[in-house]
């Protein structure tokens, strides 16, 4: 080969664009996930455990054709998307700034959104692996009713994909509260253990005082649980619901707008070096 044509070869190769070098780094990231035994457990089993013990102490019926057991596994499915991706993303994120991961990669000649399509994927693998899991066990141990119609499972879609986007905006943006990684568990699963409480995971939402409705439904927990009620529990049980109705347009709106917020606030507040401070 001449010159000429090895210097037209060089500058015609195409150099790894970000989506490429993310899904390079995807691979990463889900591997160092299932590596680390604390957080495989936390994701996967923990939620079994809490749908196990719940379930088994709380047979009631609640409305005609719809069992407690139901109620909360619906409200474990949400909840499962804020675990895979806030609250796994805000604790783990502050741990690889305080390790020196983040310095790391700011200093190679690598995009940074790469670092964040990592992540993006991490969630989507551990998501669709948590919800698996709490279905199968749902449908055999607590008699979950799984979609019946193809319109309930694009109902149950989007609220996935919505859900999990605004969650995962969420940790990043949260991630960068913690002034280091050991106090992020402590800082971050009192918010998600609060959040769980008020929107109606582990006890029926309209039992709940008004004033705790209402400040419920600032955050998106609250709206995934109900959507997903509305995937899982049958048409009845909307007159239960605050509004006596599933308000899809109302959920997808509040998911649309923590998505776009908490992105843009991750924009101005993520670091990638530990606070000085």
């Amino acid at each position: 080969m001449s010159a000429t044509a090895a210097t037209r070869s060089a500058t015609t190769t195409r150099e790894p664009n970000a989506l490429s070098i993310g899904l390079a780094r995807a691979s990463v990231e889900v591997r160092q996930f299932f590596r680390n035994r604390e957080a495989v457990v936390f994701i996967f089993s923990f939620p079994l455990i809490l749908m196990f013990i719940f379930g088994s102490v709380f047979t009631d019926t609640i409305a005609p054709g719809v069992s407690f057991r139901q109620y909360f596994v619906a409200g474990m499915i949400a909840s499962g998307l804020m675990t895979t991706g806030f609250q796994n993303l805000a604790i783990a994120i502050p741990a690889e700034r305080d390790d020196g991961t983040l310095k790391r990669l700011m200093g190679m000649p690598m995009p940074k959104a790469a670092y964040f399509i990592g992540k993006i994927a991490l969630v989507v693998v551990t998501t669709v692996g948590q919800l698996l899991l709490l279905m199968v066990f749902g449908s055999l141990l607590f008699d979950l009713d799984l979609p019946s119609s193809p319109g309930r499972w694009f109902t149950f879609l989007w609220l996935v994909v919505l859900g999990s986007s605004a969650m995962t905006m969420l940790g990043v943006a949260f991630s960068s509260l913690p002034r280091n990684g050991r106090a992020a568990p402590a800082i971050v699963s009192p918010v998600a253990i609060v959040l769980q409480f008020i929107s109606g995971v582990f006890f029926q939402y309209d039992d709940l005082p008004s004033w705790m409705q209402h400040v419920a439904a600032l955050f998106p927990l609250k709206w995934l649980t109900q959507g997903m009620r509305s995937v899982f529990l049958p048409d009845s049980f909307a007159r239960t619901e605050s509004a006596g109705t599933w308000e899809h347009g109302r959920t997808a709106l509040v998911l649309v707008v923590w998505t776009v917020g908490a992105a843009l606030l991750a924009m101005r507040t993520f670091r990638w070096q530990r606070d000085a401070r």
